[in-house]
């Protein structure tokens, strides 16, 4: 078969995953309601078919290599299709978080005279992360990225009858607005530098940027990363723009599964699709780590001090983000990209199987008192940093080489030390130390295997980190250890908040949520007002 045949069969089956969906979401609600029941299963059926392509466009890729599928002629060229290692992962992601979650709603919603309108929308959302997903050149991406806005908008406001559903969905509209204002910025700005918009001339031309001075990068690409990270905090609930996420509860839990499992990750996702660039400037770099590790700590302490499951999940989505941020700051982007996965994996099942869970505060916080040997702390954070080395050493992946390296490498090992801590609180027997020492070299060679695979087999075209630091770099990467310990310590003394009148405090303003969230519904509610019912 010729290449140009083999490549329109490839972009057949990569385009019949969100179109096998958007045909379903493009029927008029009034043909959907006429048996919504059917159309709810019919469309769970054509996510899966998308699913199967998917898994089928890997097949092609892994055959024939990335696929970049142009139109047009001479100077007016457009890559349409840009698919590599990264886009089949997150494809096969979205493509089977959305079969599910449509599988899930037709039994969830059955019986509700809107859930025609329900499929029509969630079909339009899951198509447009799609093909956000697989798109080829910023244009497509920013359309993709606005509709994937607009479409869970509706799902956001599907009990228009709810002020706080209303209100939820209104402040989630202007932060989002805000951040489609820094992407088109982006995109005045990349086509006067650059002069294309495409994905492969662009990274291409970032590396001929490589050999210019610094103060081109500064005045040039400084702007263009600064409005990259600024539209993906917005898009990823970043603080201080995270509050809208935990409000936007009074949605069906579908959408909740989606949007925080699939959703969410989009704005991670234009940071490792555009690291090529994002790496070149040393102040967007560090941004996305300073923000990620305050949202880190906020999203952590907030969600323990909530005894309602589906807000737990929200702020545990919203710490998730900023480690994944924290992540991309640091440069790991296949860490990034593996933490994308496992969380929306998890996070999908957390949301579809809520219903079924009863929990309360204490099932996070924890017993008021902990005994534990000194001892024991010890050898937890021995065996810990022990484990990283050993299995870092053995399988050649470099963690001590460079600063941000490093400081992964204590996040990790801080990590598994306080999962053996939690285990030995419990109980400090020969039987739970051997336990401690399975699981944590159980945690560690599953966690190293993992990130060998997405370093060296999936993103292998992505830059790591920096040839070269700066002192204020270095006092960054001193505070993010800082304010990783901190979160530990309180996670661990939190539980005592009856014990001290400053931690008793600080639980109070924590279960506000820090009082974010009642700054920004007063603003939303000065743009927008929600009329009480």
């Amino acid at each position: 078969m010729p290449y140009s045949n083999i490549l329109i069969f490839f972009a057949s089956f990569l385009l019949f995953c969100p179109i096998s969906v958007l045909i379903l979401g493009l029927l008029p609600e009034s043909r959907l309601d006429k048996n919504p029941y059917y159309f709810s299963v019919l469309a769970s059926k054509m996510a899966f078919l998308g699913f199967i392509s998917a898994m089928i466009s890997g097949i092609f890729l892994f055959n024939h290599g990335p696929l970049v599928y142009k139109l047009g002629a001479g100077n007016f060229q457009f890559d349409v299709l840009y698919f590599d290692n990264l886009s089949l992962v997150v494809l096969l992601l979205i493509s089977f978080l959305l079969f599910m979650v449509l599988r899930f709603s037709f039994n969830y919603l059955k019986g509700d005279k809107n859930q025609g309108r329900f499929t029509k929308w969630l079909c339009l959302t899951g198509g447009s992360v799609i093909f956000l997903v697989i798109s080829g050149n910023l244009i497509q991406f920013s359309v993709a990225w606005v509709s994937t806005s607009l479409c869970l908008h509706q799902l956001l406001q599907f009990y228009p009858e709810r002020p706080g559903a209303l209100l939820a969905a209104r402040k989630k509209f202007i932060i989002s607005r805000i951040g489609d204002a820094c992407l088109l910025m982006v995109l005045i700005l990349v086509f006067r530098e650059f002069h294309t918009l495409n994905y492969e001339s662009l990274f291409a031309a970032v590396r001929n940027f490589n050999g210019l001075s610094a103060d081109v990068f500064i005045h040039h690409l400084n702007p263009i990363c600064l409005l990259l990270v600024a539209g993906a905090m917005l898009k990823s609930a970043q603080f201080p723009f995270h509050s809208w996420l935990p409000d936007t509860m009074e949605t069906p839990t579908p959408v909740s599964a989606l949007m925080h499992a699939g959703i969410i990750n989009a704005g991670g996702f234009l940071i490792i699709r555009m690291a090529p660039l994002v790496i070149t400037s040393h102040a967007a770099m560090a941004t996305l780590a300073f923000f990620g590790a305050i949202t880190a700590l906020l999203g952590s302490l907030v969600m323990l001090t909530h005894s309602s499951i589906k807000r737990v999940l929200a702020f545990s989505t919203i710490a998730q983000m900023g480690f994944m941020m924290l992540e991309c700051g640091l440069g790991a982007f296949s860490l990034a990209l593996l933490h994308l996965v496992s969380h929306s994996l998890y996070k999908a099942y957390a949301f579809l199987s809520s219903g079924t869970v009863k929990i309360s505060g204490k099932s996070f916080l924890g017993p008021s008192k902990r005994s534990l040997n000194p001892i024991a702390i010890l050898i937890s954070l021995i065996l810990s940093f022990g484990i990283v080395w050993g299995f870092s050493y053995f399988l050649k992946i470099e963690v001590f080489n460079t600063p941000p390296n490093r400081v992964l490498a204590i996040f990790f090992s801080l990590s598994m030390s306080y999962f053996l801590w939690n285990l030995w609180s419990q109980k400090w027997t020969p039987l739970y130390f051997i336990y401690g020492i399975i699981g944590g070299f159980g945690i560690g060679f599953g966690y190293f295997i993992l990130h060998k695979v997405f370093q060296e087999y999936i993103l292998t075209s992505l830059p790591y980190s920096f040839q070269s630091y700066s002192l204020p770099e270095y006092f960054l990467m001193g505070f993010l250890v800082l304010i990783f310990v901190l979160v530990m310590v309180l996670q661990m003394e939190l539980p005592k908040k009856n014990q001290s009148p400053f931690l008793g405090a600080l639980y109070v303003h924590a279960r506000n949520g820090f009082y974010f969230n009642t700054l920004f519904n007063r603003w939303v509610q000065s743009l927008w007002p929600v009329q009480k019912k």
